[in-house]
């Protein structure tokens, strides 16, 4: 998986874009979007009162085996293309999100 596709480096962290597709069977990330240069996630949630994005916020951190709170949605929070700020390299952060079939 590139990582300069969809990761930034910003020092001792990174942003992430995802394209979330809610209210999928179960959330899982399904390839990278070269066109928008995203991530995408299929999410199992709605996209109502902000349970999609918090789904989406569990999921990344449970991959990246780091706490929820450090996982933050910086832009996106009504689109299904979103930033997210991650506590890790960009390039650390990318080898644990590699595609789950």
């Amino acid at each position: 998986m590139k990582q300069e596709i969809f990761a930034k480096d910003h020092g001792d962290y990174c942003t992430i874009t995802v394209e979330a597709s809610p209210e999928a069977a179960r959330t899982k990330i399904i390839g990278v979007n070269t066109w928008r240069k995203a991530l995408q996630v299929k999410v199992a949630a709605e996209a109502r009162d902000g349970r999609a994005n918090a789904e989406l916020v569990r999921f990344l951190a449970a991959r990246l085996s780091v706490p929820p709170s450090s996982v933050r949605l910086l832009k996106g929070e009504k689109s299904s293309i979103k930033v997210l700020r991650l506590p890790l390299k960009a390039e650390r952060a990318c080898d644990l999100l590699r595609s789950d079939d």
